[in-house]
């Protein structure tokens, strides 16, 4: 790794030419204005905001961190200019079960460099942005990670869940059904205990990256960070909850929320392209203890219309290759590729590739693929085609979908799955379960030998010609630089 923490990390994109810095930048509209721009623009910077009206220099806000490939494979300890599927590749590697590393526990951190406890408790010190025009509220928990502890073991979670500020001493928080950290806390609550939580609002992107993304049952997202670094990843108790943060961490609210204090939180701009509705009864946590480096740093991931969103972009590449790993794990041969698209905010649109060895195969990996974890929740349509198709280009699929499937043989619809509150296709009265379309976009394997002959390069291929050529795509690119690029060949 070339960093050690989220200061670290800003520092090496801007080594790289990745990193703006923006003054001046109003938490009412500017930054949510800014952040909706840069990640609709495949490629943009991350951007640092300082000198936010009304509060000191020094209290920044980065966001659009890992939205490249180059930013995430800094993340992950990657070579910046790693190709797709070697980054995927070794991300399983680095992320195999027997790799999992016990976090280190320190007795200090800079973290605790400011203290609020009591009546000095104020989450309005820090400039938490109005992401959305239409959210219910300033949302301190955007880029942020959760932590929460189940009451009958020592598994520690992290997960990205959306908090809203009620008023100085408290917030809200929600996270969808099904999440760890909401099974954690329907423990508590079941026995009518306070649960312990503990916010995290800035860290480096590799643990947060963690928090969002599906880290196996049981395994803390600390053991997964700390399979990736090599080392054990540094962390600290905090002195109310006993719960563990990252020692790199920027800003961490400690408190709790109990079974019974409730209140109305949203609505807010989600992950679908749409605003989650205004929940009538959401946990309010109490804030006990507020934590914050000197000149504390936010991390800001607002969710925006898909494509484009720090996570769908990044997550591309890391649930793609976990559906990998599990599809798989299955024993079902001939898995190729698969990629979960942004435009789907990497759930509702998922294809795979595969080279068909038998009767029947595509569907037994169409529903295998439907039905894995990692695409268990909120999917909608699934797709399979094969393996001269680049599942990584949507025109490809669209193209494979268009002449190879025919609706009467390739389509099935399974009912009764899994989807969420977040789902805006399903009728507000009961969100519990939705219905995928599975589409068999492979030749037919009765007759796939006499299907008609394709035109084009395959996938391998084309990732070959634009690594090669691919600079002739540049506009600005002169005659010199073609001969001199022709010179090196």
């Amino acid at each position: 790794m070339d960093y050690t923490d989220l200061r670290d990390w800003i520092k090496r994109a801007d080594e790289i030419g990745e990193l703006r810095n923006v003054s001046g930048a109003s938490w009412e509209t500017d930054i949510g204005e800014i952040s909706e721009m840069l990640i609709h623009t495949l490629g943009a910077p991350t951007v640092v905001f300082d000198d936010i009206p009304g509060y000191p220099k020094g209290q920044r806000i980065l966001v659009n961190a890992n939205a490249t490939r180059s930013r995430l494979a800094l993340t992950l300890g990657l070579p910046i200019d790693i190709d797709r599927r070697p980054l995927m590749d070794e991300f399983l590697r680095l992320t195999e079960s027997n790799r999992s590393v016990a976090p280190e526990v320190l007795e200090d951190a800079p973290v605790f460099e400011n203290v609020q406890r009591g009546d000095d408790v104020d989450v309005y010190t820090f400039p938490t942005p109005q992401w959305h025009p239409e959210d219910g509220g300033r949302y301190l928990g955007t880029g942020c990670a959760v932590v929460t502890k189940d009451p009958d073991t020592d598994w520690l979670n992290l997960g990205c869940y959306r908090v809203m500020i009620h008023d100085e001493k408290n917030v809200g928080l929600y996270i969808s059904p099904g999440k760890h950290g909401r099974q954690m806390r329907d423990k508590y609550f079941e026995r009518k205990e306070p649960c312990p939580v503990a916010v995290v609002c800035g860290m480096d992107p590799l643990i947060f990256a963690a928090s969002t993304i599906e880290v196996p049952f049981g395994v803390s997202e600390y053991e997964w960070a700390g399979a990736i670094r090599g080392e054990p990843y540094e962390v600290v108790n905090l002195p109310i909850t006993g719960l563990t943060v990252p020692a790199s961490s920027e800003i961490v609210i400690e408190g709790y929320i109990h079974h019974d204090k409730m209140a109305p939180e949203g609505p807010f701009g989600e992950w679908t392209g749409y605003y989650g509705k205004l929940q009538p009864a959401e946990p309010v946590m109490t804030v006990e203890a507020v934590y914050y480096r000197n000149d504390p740093i936010m991390l800001g991931v607002p969710p925006n219309k898909p494509p484009a969103y720090d996570p769908y972009l990044y997550r591309e590449y890391l649930r793609s290759a976990i559906l990998l790993r599990e599809l798989r794990g299955t024993g079902i041969p001939g898995i190729v590729d698969i990629n979960c698209f942004a435009v789907g905010g990497t759930r509702l649109f998922n294809v795979l590739s595969i080279e068909q060895k038998y009767a029947g195969h595509a569907r037994q990996a169409l529903h295998a693929m439907a039905s894995v974890n990692a695409a268990s929740y909120m999917g909608r349509v699934v797709v399979v085609v094969d393996e001269d198709v680049d599942v990584t280009d949507l025109d490809d699929v669209m193209w494979a979908i268009l002449t190879r499937m025919d609706p009467i043989r390739s389509v099935d619809i399974r009912e009764r799955m899994t989807s969420g509150p977040l789902d805006p296709a399903i009728h507000p009265d009961d969100k519990r379960y939705n219905s995928r379309l599975l589409i068999d976009a492979c030749k037919p394997f009765e007759w796939k030998d006499r299907f008609a002959q394709a035109i084009g390069p395959d996938a391998k291929t084309k990732a070959e010609t634009r690594k090669k050529w691919g600079y002739l795509l540049n506009p600005d690119a002169t005659a010199e630089d073609i001969a001199s690029e022709l010179s090196v060949r």
